[in-house]
């Protein structure tokens, strides 16, 4: 049986579409069918103009094919600017504000021609306070995790087929876990963050989730300047660093059980595994993440925190006003040691063909306060390097668990072309 349009990977949809077996008005319709069907239980939208979309999607009809992402619809992460869509970060001090220009990496999506298809739900500011009011498709009483909560899923439960996020600590790779999807959190500085609102301004990321490994290598080739080159990989005799962290002791009994499992069933498919114990100096970097995404966040805030006397969500202010108490010396140490490790990493992450790690402490939590442990995340995102989200595992009440896939900086068609190896494995 033919798959509904809206439950068609990216891939498929973009072949379809540019083939004219499949107009952009009539695939834009299936998916805001699907969104009309469901969001009243999942809310992964802040704003959707049902006739804006349509609109987008007769005029690229009307002009054919021309662009990479032909008639893909697109979610947009609500901390990143739309020029005809409000962009208000969950936040009371941005109800109804219009910045009335794209940021960088959306207007990049409507040259290549996708529809800007709405915006999603985020924590308050993609950092802290307000939560989003996004459900998990699984189970509608756990968080689908923070803070790029509605654009994890939005893409789980069929809404669009791909979706933008952004990442400071682990805020697209925890709610593709949770949310049983492919993601990317790229290298550092590949994807431009003009437009998007600060956090952290050496740690902030933008990432994007798919359907299948394969979607994320659609907007890759859209973002990254570099010419896209075919990346051969070979599961057999591949050399994979299995590398639990040193904070292994946090991740729960399912999700340590999901690393073991997918290191096994790589090595059945007849790769390499091997142990790879990070050096001592690497168990201090998760803290030093904290304190740099905290420490810069005084800085992110500082403009809210005086144009808007008293209002600010008092757990933002507290950064403001640095209740954490880091000293710059103790900024300049983290910048330090992150630096050190970036090279560190780079060397050893270079003596294998990939590297498989865990992608969340373990199942999405219960209610919607919390939005995940970011304990699995943060070293990655402050050594700068490409991380992928490979679906594949559950946990004992049936949820998802996925795993991470990383390597040196700027090995992201590496990682991609390992982490859909993987797929092919742990999902099948």
């Amino acid at each position: 049986m033919a798959k509904h349009p809206a439950d068609l990977t990216a891939v498929e949809a973009v072949g379809r579409l540019r083939s004219g077996a499949l107009s952009v008005e009539a695939f834009a319709r299936a998916c805001l069918e699907r969104v009309a069907e469901r969001d009243a239980d999942i809310r992964a939208w802040t704003f959707l103009d049902p006739a804006l979309v349509l609109a987008q999607a007769r005029e690229l009809d009307r002009a054919g094919p021309s662009g990479p992402l032909h008639g893909l619809p697109i979610g947009i992460k609500d901390v990143i600017a739309t020029r005809d869509m409000p962009t208000q970060h969950n936040s009371p001090l941005y109800v109804g504000s219009h910045t009335h220009l794209d940021a960088a990496c959306v207007s990049l999506l409507r040259s290549a021609g996708a529809v800007i298809f709405g915006k999603t739900d985020t924590v308050e500011f993609a950092a802290t306070g307000r939560r989003a009011l996004t459900r998990n498709p699984h189970d509608l009483s756990r968080t689908p995790g923070g803070s790029s909560s509605g654009s994890a899923a939005a893409v789980a439960d069929f809404h669009v087929p791909m979706a933008l996020g952004t990442q400071t600590g682990g805020s697209t790779v925890r709610p593709a876990s949770f949310c049983g999807v492919p993601a990317i959190k790229p290298t550092f500085g590949l994807v431009s963050r003009e437009g998007a609102k600060p956090y952290a301004p050496s740690l902030d990321t933008i990432g994007w989730f798919g359907r299948c490994v394969g979607d994320l290598g659609l907007l890759l080739d859209v973002f990254d300047p570099e010419p896209a080159t075919a990346t051969d990989f070979q599961l057999r005799g591949a050399r994979i660093g299995l590398c639990r962290t040193p904070i292994w002791d946090r991740a729960d009994p399912a999700s340590q059980a999901a690393l073991e499992a997918g290191a096994q069933a790589l090595r059945d498919a007849g790769a390499e595994v091997v142990d790879l114990d990070l050096p001592p100096a690497f168990a201090a970097l998760p803290a030093q993440q904290i304190l740099v995404m905290r420490a810069e966040g005084r800085f992110a805030f500082l403009a809210e925190h005086r144009a808007f006397p008293g209002r600010l969500e008092a757990s933002l202010r507290d950064q403001v006003e640095n209740l954490d108490g880091y000293s710059r010396a103790d900024l300049v140490a983290a910048y330090d040691a992150a630096a050190l490790g970036r090279i560190a990493f780079d060397q050893i992450a270079g003596g294998y063909d990939a590297v498989l790690t865990l992608s969340a402490v373990g199942e999405a939590p219960e209610g919607l306060k919390s939005v995940g442990d970011l304990a699995f995340n943060g070293l990655w995102t402050l050594l700068h390097t490409p991380c992928v989200n490979v679906p594949g595992f559950t946990g004992p009440q049936g949820l998802p668990i996925g795993l991470t896939v990383t390597g040196p900086r700027f090995a992201d068609r590496q990682v991609l072309a390992a982490a859909e190896a993987f797929e092919a494995v742990f999902v099948g």
